[in-house]
């Protein structure tokens, strides 16, 4: 990947959806260069997915799931992963071991979600966060 990938990969973190001709006129390149090297990037699993990002007026969270040493987190945060609220799951360090980032339609949802990561018998203890505001990077 070099610096031209990074460049292209800068532009549709912000939005998926961008042209590959306004693409190309913001690298200095041609459409066909930026469609080339976007569908090499998703052939080599560089590009895992595009993906919509909305403002539903739904309450987002990030909950933090602290499980056993001797448990497998990937298969714990595969099983996360299937929940229809649940946008992301982080294996992450620190006290925490699995993170979820949820959309979920209000607090009692996001509730819902708590209790039943904390029905997993792997699960020793959950952390929620609020999140308040969100800003693209």
């Amino acid at each position: 990947m070099d610096d031209l990938d990074r460049r292209i990969l800068g532009i549709l973190r912000r939005d998926s959806r961008t042209p590959y001709t306004e693409i190309a006129d913001r690298v200095g390149t041609s459409e066909g260069t930026v469609r080339n090297r976007v569908e090499r990037l998703v052939d080599e699993g560089i590009i895992e997915r595009f993906t919509v990002a909305t403002r539903t007026g739904n309450v987002k969270a990030m909950i933090e799931v602290s499980v056993a040493v001797d448990v497998d987190t990937t298969d714990v945060s595969a099983r996360m992963a299937e929940w229809s609220e649940v946008d992301f799951v982080w294996q992450v360090s620190g006290e925490a071991d699995i993170v979820m980032v949820v959309d979920a339609a209000d607090t009692g949802a996001v509730n819902d979600l708590i209790t039943k990561a904390r029905d997993l018998d792997e699960v020793q203890n959950t952390k929620t966060r609020l999140i308040l505001d969100e800003r693209l990077g």
